[in-house]
């Protein structure tokens, strides 16, 4: 191989990195993704293997999908898996062993509509509608801290909400509150 072949190669394999998003290298193309989540309003609980060998499992995306369903009216839709990918990255960054617990997964239209009736703090066109927002704790860690490891992922919204005591996470544009 000539110095030029050499360099076409690096060029080449530098612009294919730019098309991975940096948390599939942090995580490892195929490292299994185990995703623990509590449902504080139904009481359910998950722990699922939504990610291994490189492939999503659908059995474990479609019980994730029940866990996060609009509790109000047992509405489910597809959640959007970069918002799993997020989350699975969040518990590992922060160490935690406890599963997450969630305030609020998935939002009907409708339950959306009565929320906002009640908080002008509930966008109209939120997120959780989409199926890429979640609202979460962890028993075991301090909201700041769980707030803090967000922040640094910068992989979408991050709402901090310490009176409800939740922190917000949604896979939209890189913003905070």
């Amino acid at each position: 191989m000539n110095r030029r072949q050499f360099f076409r190669i690096g060029a080449a394999a530098a612009a294919a990195s730019l098309a991975i998003p940096a948390h599939v290298f942090a995580a490892g193309l195929n490292e299994s993704r185990v995703l623990s989540l509590y449902s504080d309003h139904t009481g359910e609980r998950l722990s699922a293997c939504y990610f291994s060998k490189g492939r999503y499992d659908p059995s474990a995306l479609a019980e994730i999908n029940e866990l996060l369903r609009d509790h109000r009216n047992g509405e489910v839709i597809e959640i959007d898996r970069e918002l799993l990918d997020l989350l699975w990255e969040l518990g590992w960054r922060i160490g935690s062993c406890e599963p997450f617990h969630v305030i609020s997964g998935y939002r009907s239209p409708e339950t959306n509509r009565m929320l906002r009736a009640r908080s002008k703090a509930v966008a109209r066109n939120s997120y959780h509608i989409h199926g890429k927002a979640v609202d979460v704790y962890l028993p075991d860690r301090r909201l700041s801290e769980l707030r803090t490891a967000a922040l640094r992922m910068r992989r979408g919204g991050v709402g901090y909400y310490p009176r409800p005591h939740f922190v917000h996470v949604d896979v939209g544009p890189v913003r905070s509150w």
